[in-house]
């Protein structure tokens, strides 16, 4: 494990390989799963203050499910997670492009100027996933088999994991955590080639 800050990193993050696939997995990690993104507490006043913008780019079932529910519940686990359209379903703000690959609407809302939040965090890291602990964060790479495609693809282009999601580590942690966990990538690799 790294030590930065108040968060324990594993080294999954610089010794995996990983870029999405889109084209091969379209965007399962969206579809699948018994719950919705995890949301952070504080995501869930920008979530529903956003709603009404990004519901033009929402599907029906996914308004519906939003209505009837709100835009995020409380899981089996206790924890806050986005809304899925039924269970065993997609998260609600997907929608599906002219390839049948799921895609956030809140994304698009945001790619669009509409709104000024990406999309919730979690969603953001993926396959990141960070644990809270009293004293610290655990930020450990989650591994599914439905991104089997994405592991080969960073294989491939030699992208670990940790620079795959620059942009998201940053955006949770800030530009001098990402420096330090890049200064820490290099000595670690050093320290392996040895």
């Amino acid at each position: 494990m790294i030590a930065i800050d108040k968060t324990l990193i594993s080294e999954d993050l610089l010794e995996k390989r990983f870029v999405c696939d889109l084209n091969a997995c379209k965007g399962a990690c969206c579809v699948a799963g018994d719950s919705g993104a995890p949301l952070d507490e504080d995501e869930l006043p920008i979530l529903e203050s956003l709603l009404e913008k990004v519901k033009p780019y929402m599907v029906k079932k996914g308004i519906k499910a939003i209505e009837k529910h709100g835009a995020y519940v409380v899981d089996s686990d206790g924890d806050y997670t986005t809304t899925l359209v039924s269970e065993g379903a997609e998260c609600a703000f997907v929608y599906f492009d002219e390839t049948k690959t799921a895609k956030c609407a809140i994304e698009k809302a945001y790619y669009d100027g509409v709104v000024d939040w990406k999309k919730p965090i979690s969603c953001h890291l993926y396959p990141v996933r960070i644990t809270k602990h009293k004293n610290y964060d655990a930020v450990n790479y989650s591994k599914w088999d439905i991104c089997k495609p994405a592991c080969e693809c960073g294989k491939k282009l030699d992208v670990p994991v940790y620079k795959f999601l620059k942009e998201p580590l940053i955006r949770k942690f800030g530009k001098d955590w990402f420096k330090q966990l890049e200064n820490s990538a290099k000595l670690y690799l050093k320290k392996e080639e040895k």
